[in-house]
């Protein structure tokens, strides 16, 4: 069985939700996970707080463009009349739901309740289309499955169980819909997982069922480059789990953090693929590292601080560092990277929240330079100390471009440098030029 995850805007448009009929439809038994449009979230959060602020008769008036706004949807999207009025009677219930909180008291935990219904009405729509084109599939609740314990973090074991019993009980049924974000808390309450949950909801649910493959399908592409900078960078075909972790850490909008922590854990490879063009074999994510000395991507990040500690000798060496790191963990700040030479430590930051308290406390301990409009360059991929050639490259790459920081070794995927961010593009294209060049990418892929 497979997991296929699709964003909002995959079913934003009669179009797009027929697009996506078309690409669940197949042999392959699946679990297709939804979210709801952006706008239809923005929406119901709108609605939300109007009822919060008991301004009622605004309210009002935005639930009744929306439910308008699905109804014409379920007009324009279904032909069949039987089929059209079943989908409008859900569509109503849906909204109902939503109005019955104009007759009563609104708290802050009702909120996750009207929010929840954009995802529920997208799952029954398309749930209604594919049953009038013939094909056979089963709506399941997220409610029903999904669940967070006492500590807000989702139970696995619960998870597990309850997934395996749904399909149990649908034993002639290989199509599933479901919903991406929302779930039950731990008292039973209408709850979300956090930001990304329903990339973590896929990740969940697959490693339920020992899925074959979790497929991602995003119009965020995995390049080899910053395609702003570089305009021909490719799409990268062949990515390790940790090599994934990294170039994430870099841009969170590729996937979420938690789902492929949670593929990786059961081994469980992902696929990101692009529904504007589903031809492309997108980007695979699994456990295999290809052997060699093989550069996969250039990622980097901006808006960072470098700070250098020179110890004033107030303090030992070992209780210098020591210093540093419980006054960054006081601030709940953490360094994107760090080095460290005798009693020198450098520091590059993207958090500057309590950057002004944190070098005041340290002022004591140290003599501190800051320079701000600074840019972290991260060269991902196999970075084994037997893959001696790679650093040379780089090296030789960027020896017209001052250097702040280099950090090597921490882990075998990735080498890290710190340079200004007025030099970040010029930096980038020598790199792509010395370590992307199509002979190369051709061994990574």
């Amino acid at each position: 069985m497979e997991i296929y995850k699709f964003d909002g805007n995959a079913t934003a448009s009669v179009k797009g939700m027929q697009h996506v009929a078309k690409l669940i439809q197949g042999n392959t038994s699946k679990i297709v996970v939804l979210s709801a449009p952006k706008d239809v979230t923005k929406h119901l959060g709108e609605v939300a707080a109007n009822f919060f602020n008991r301004n009622i008769e605004e309210a009002h008036d935005k639930i009744t463009r929306l439910e308008f706004q699905f109804i014409d949807f379920a007009n324009e999207l279904l032909t069949d009349d039987t089929i059209k009025h079943e989908a409008i009677r859900g569509i109503l219930d849906c909204f109902q739901a939503i109005w019955k909180y104009s007759m009563e008291p609104f708290y802050a935990t009702d909120e996750k309740e009207v929010l929840a219904q954009g995802e529920l009405l997208t799952s029954t729509l398309l749930g209604f289309y594919l049953q009038e084109q013939g094909v056979d599939n089963s709506v399941i609740c997220a409610f029903d499955f999904i669940r967070t314990g006492m500590n807000g973090e989702a139970d696995e074991e619960y998870i597990s169980r309850k997934v395996k019993e749904i399909c149990k009980s649908y034993p002639d049924t290989h199509l599933f819909l479901t919903q991406g974000s929302i779930c039950r808390n731990a008292f039973g309450e209408t709850d979300c997982l956090k930001q990304g949950g329903s990339d973590y909801t896929a990740a969940l649910i697959g490693t339920a069922i020992q899925a074959e493959e979790i497929r991602i399908w995003t119009d965020v592409d995995i390049h080899s480059n910053d395609t702003l900078v570089v305009k021909d960078a490719d799409t990268i075909k062949n990515l390790s789990f940790s090599e994934a972790e990294r170039l994430i850490y870099f841009n969170p909008q590729i996937l979420h953090p938690l789902c492929l922590a949670t593929a990786w854990k059961e081994n469980i490879p992902i696929r990101l693929l692009n529904p504007v063009n589903p031809a492309s074999e997108g980007t695979y994510i699994s456990a295999n590292r290809l052997n060699g000395n093989m550069v996969k991507a250039v990622a980097t990040k901006d808006s960072i601080t470098y700070i250098r500690f020179e110890s004033n000798h107030t303090l030992r060496p070992y209780m210098f560092i020591s210093k540093i790191f419980d006054i960054f963990a006081k601030y709940k700040t953490m360094p994107c990277l760090l080095t460290s030479s005798n009693d020198n430590i450098s520091v590059a930051t993207d958090d500057g929240n309590f950057l002004s308290l944190i070098l005041r406390e340290l002022n004591k301990y140290a003599r501190i330079w800051v320079e701000d409009k600074m840019s972290i360059i991260s060269v991902v991929g196999n970075m084994k100390s037997s893959c001696i050639e790679t650093e040379a490259r780089i090296m030789d790459a960027l020896k017209n471009i001052p250097l702040k920081m280099i950090s090597y070794g921490s882990d075998e995927n990735d080498v890290s440098l710190v340079v200004k961010a007025t030099d970040k593009a010029e930096a980038l294209r020598l790199l792509d030029e010395k370590l992307l060049k199509k002979e190369w990418l051709k061994k990574a892929s």
